[in-house]
């Protein structure tokens, strides 16, 4: 059975900036698993992206989150279905305020998680970014 690779992009259209040509999607779906897409603070908006939480790791989690559910809503999955987060802070100040946001919404939900501390993330506005994978039952 093929992958089926939702919400396809180029990297050109969210990067103008950038000489970037790539191809992305949001979520892929390969058999029982799924693998989404790095979720910040930006609203998934099609046309209209706004960046939510601009300095407040929480409230760029918090979108981040509603992303993922969003993202698993669409292809037919559910929160309770993540298997594993990564979660990327560039300050680890921001660590908790984060780790608080993602167990909040993933509570009563064991997942297996790293969180992992970088010098930075492709935009600069960005102080965090979360990789969720899952499996459907």
């Amino acid at each position: 059975m093929p992958h089926i690779r939702h919400r396809p992009h180029n990297v050109r259209n969210q990067h103008p900036e950038r000489s970037i040509q790539a191809d992305f999607c949001g979520a892929v779906v390969a058999g029982k698993r799924i693998f989404l897409r790095g979720q910040t603070g930006y609203t998934m908006h099609p046309t209209d992206r706004k960046f939510m939480g601009l300095g407040d790791a929480a409230a760029q989690t918090e979108q981040a989150m509603q992303n993922v559910r969003q993202l698993l809503v669409e292809v037919g999955a559910r929160m309770e279905d993540i298997c594993r987060i990564k979660v990327w802070v560039i300050d680890r100040a921001y660590l908790e305020p984060v780790m608080q946001v993602v167990g909040r919404h993933l509570k009563g939900i064991p997942v297996v998680s790293s969180e992992i501390i970088i010098d930075g993330l492709a935009r600069p506005e960005m102080l965090m970014e979360i990789d969720a994978d899952a499996v459907l039952e």
